[in-house]
Parts: C-alpha cells; sequence; structure tokens
C-alpha cells in the first residue's frame, strides 16, 4: 500500500463497512442458537465460521484444502460442494463468501444445497459481480497467472488463489440456478468496496476511488458495484434460520 492510498482510505472509507462486514451481519441476523451453520469453501482456517462459536447448535465447515487450526466446536469435511456429506434436510444456514466465483458447475451445487437444508433454510452468498471492472480484467487474464497478480495486489499466497469460472456471478443466472432447483431469491444486493485491486498505485486508487464513489451514489449504476450478496430460500415450514430483522 503507498502512502497516497492509506491517506485516501482513511478519508474516504472509515466509516464504510466492508462487504466482508455487511455479509457477516446479515448471517448474524438469521442465525438462531438451534441452528445448524454451514459455511460452504469456509477455508483452511475457518475464519469466518470460527465467529459464530457460541451462537449456533452446530458448525460445519467445508472446504477442498487441508484444514489447520481449527477450533473445537467446529466440524469440516474435505469434500467439493457437489457432493456434500450431509444427510437430507439437514442444514439451517449455509453461507459462502468469495467462493461462487470459482464454481465451474454451479447446477450441482445449487442441487446439493436445496437437498441438504431443512425447509425455510437459507443461503447466503457473497460473491464478486459479473460486471465489476475486477472481474472484467480477472476473466481477460488466465488463470495461471492470477496467483501471482494477487500476491502483488493483495499480498495474498498463491497458494489460497483459486481458477475463477464467474458461471452464477449476476442477476439472471442466479434466478436460473436457484428456481431450477425451487429455490427463492429472497434478496440480491450489489455491495462496493474501496479500490483494492490498486492499492499499490496512489494514482490509480485516487481514479478508483472516484469511480466507486460514483456508481455508490447512483443507485441506476448499482450492478456495477464490485460484489452482489444473495439471500436465497428453500420454501416450506421448518429449519431454524430466522427470518431477517429489517
Amino acid at each position: 500500500m503507498t502512502a497516497l492510498s492509506e491517506r485516501l482510505l482513511r478519508k474516504y472509507y472509515t466509516d464504510s463497512p466492508h462487504p466482508y462486514r455487511v455479509y457477516e451481519q446479515h448471517v448474524e441476523r438469521l442465525l438462531t442458537p438451534d441452528a445448524v451453520l454451514l459455511d460452504a469453501g469456509c477455508g483452511r482456517t475457518v475464519p469466518v465460521l470460527r465467529k459464530y462459536l457460541g451462537q449456533a447448535r452446530r458448525l460445519i465447515g467445508i472446504e477442498l484444502v487441508s484444514f489447520s487450526d481449527v477450533p473445537n466446536g467446529i466440524e469440516t469435511y474435505n469434500a467439493d460442494l457437489s457432493d456434500i456429506p450431509l444427510p437430507d434436510a439437514s442444514v439451517d444456514l449455509i453461507m459462502s463468501r468469495s467462493v461462487f466465483e470459482h464454481l465451474t458447475d454451479p447446477a450441482a451445487v445449487y442441487r446439493e444445497f436445496a437437498r441438504v437444508l431443512r425447509p425455510g433454510g437459507a443461503v447466503v452468498f457473497l460473491t464478486a459481480n459479473m460486471w465489476d471492472y475486477g472481474t472484467q480484467i480477472a476473466r481477460l487474464v488466465p488463470n495461471r497467472l492470477h496467483g501471482r497478480i494477487v500476491r502483488h495486489v493483495e499480498g495474498r499466497a498463491e497458494e489460497d488463489t483459486f481458477p475463477t469460472a464467474f458461471r452464477t456471478n449476476t442477476r439472471a443466472d442466479v434466478e436460473r440456478l436457484a428456481a431450477s432447483e425451487e429455490l427463492t431469491v429472497e434478496s440480491f444486493d450489489y455491495l462496493s468496496q474501496y479500490p483494492n485491486y490498486f492499492m499499490f498505485n496512489g494514482a490509480l486508487f485516487f481514479l478508483g476511488t472516484c469511480y466507486e464513489k460514483l456508481i455508490s451514489r447512483f443507485e441506476s449504476l448499482r450492478f456495477l458495484r464490485g460484489w452482489i450478496m444473495v439471500t436465497l430460500r428453500k420454501p416450506g415450514v421448518g429449519g431454524s434460520a430466522a427470518p431477517e430483522k429489517m
């Protein structure tokens, strides 16, 4: 991060909640003490799931990579999201952050989510918006180069960067896939954040900030924001996920 980027970040984004925080608060509003919460693509150290310790009856994490430093009270499974090792109708709430952009067969994942959800259960996921400039750039860059670029721009380890597919990252795709499994789109929100891809260059960060402030100000431009946060609901009575508090 350059000095200019840091100054701009403090000036314009100190009071702007990051989409990660908005997502976590949304999950918390839906969670009840007797719920079974599944984190789909939870990460090797279950960083988000551990925040809900003591807030649900059962916490489950699923991830492809090997786990490390998992606290007591969280069950973990190494499995693909298209083949979840859980019984039918056994989960009240599924959450998934920064995973859906990597799904190569989203239809199979939506099918599995619908299978393991109890009637009345919900899915909340946060993923990249197809129409964000960062997504468009990522689509132009071969996947084999993503790890090196992300390491340089964000400082994230290459081993924690995975190929992207962007097959369920528009409203039309979400609605089509949800309808195929009789899941209802309960909410669909476009979220913005600071231009994190440009932290390495102050001038680019400034231009990115101007763009982000523009699309955040006008609702007609919301479809260009960087993230989409979606809530899906399985019809029926049952499950422990509470209705969202307005």
